[in-house]
């Protein structure tokens, strides 16, 4: 990239999915694009088999069918590799914040390795998007890379697109930051609020809430006189282990604390 400066290899990544909920869906395609400070560039792409049926509106969007990953392996079989080629990278693409990595974590947490956004700086060229002005990946490609996007939404394209938006973004707008460091400042600002990996519990003015469903906003303390079942139930679902460590002392009356190093 001609406009990013950054300090340790950054990988850009995106996936194409079963569908958009990350505790029910998995992985269908991944490409990953890991850069250096050297200038050194890496792929890794694969298929794979998500190990139920791909919904039609998903293969409407990326085109992958069950035809296509029938006897592949699924995402346990790459894990390994998968994390060695991502190593202590900092996470870059397009969208990646509220699908990507969730679903990633998720994926890896399923085969039994530990992989987490946390301690890496977040580069999402949608977040920076939004911000200028809100559209998709085609129309930030055709702004910021003077052409139409071909073969949308194959992994391998638009992990490609995501990497030149991102870098025609900060070759047309000297005014946002040029370095990893403060383009994490403004994609990853939610971040700071969480508790957990996945923001499944936030600080509110100090207090630790609940940050999704029917409770979100919910002080932790209130729910469990309310409804202590609703934090039995994240711990016998597909959450983060520290997730579930959240609620799990939170039942037994121990709450976080607000500016506390985390265990």
């Amino acid at each position: 990239m001609r406009n990013l400066t950054f300090d340790r290899p950054v990988v850009f990544f995106d996936l194409e999915t079963t569908g958009i909920s990350v505790p029910h869906d998995r992985i269908v395609e991944i490409t990953a694009i890991r850069m250096t400070p050297e200038g050194g560039r890496e792929m890794w792409t694969r298929r794979i088999n998500p190990g139920r049926p791909i919904p039609k509106s998903a293969s409407d969007v990326h085109g992958i069918k069950d035809a296509d990953v029938a006897g592949l392996p699924n995402f346990a079989y790459h894990a390994q590799e998968l994390l060695d080629f991502i190593g202590d990278a900092d996470l870059g693409g397009f969208g990646i914040s509220r699908l990507d990595i969730p679903l990633l974590e998720a994926e890896f947490r399923r085969a039994g390795l530990d992989f987490s956004r946390r301690g890496r700086r977040i580069l999402d060229a949608q977040i920076l998007f939004h911000m200028l002005e809100p559209r998709d990946l085609s129309a930030a490609h055709r702004k910021y890379c003077g052409k139409e996007l071909g073969n949308a939404h194959a992994s391998e394209a638009d992990v490609e697109a995501s990497i030149s938006v991102l870098d025609g973004m900060l070759d047309v707008h000297s005014d946002l930051p040029h370095d990893v460091e403060g383009l994490n400042g403004l994609c990853n600002r939610e971040q700071e609020s969480w508790i957990d990996s996945q923001g499944k519990f936030q600080w509110v003015n100090g207090v630790p809430v609940l940050g999704f469903g029917k409770y979100k906003g919910v002080s932790l303390r209130d729910i469990v006189q309310r409804d202590s079942g609703y934090l039995e139930w994240i711990l016998k679902s597909d959450f983060a282990d520290e997730t579930k460590e959240v609620a799990r002392r939170a039942l037994q009356d121990d709450y976080p604390e607000y500016g506390a190093a985390s265990d």
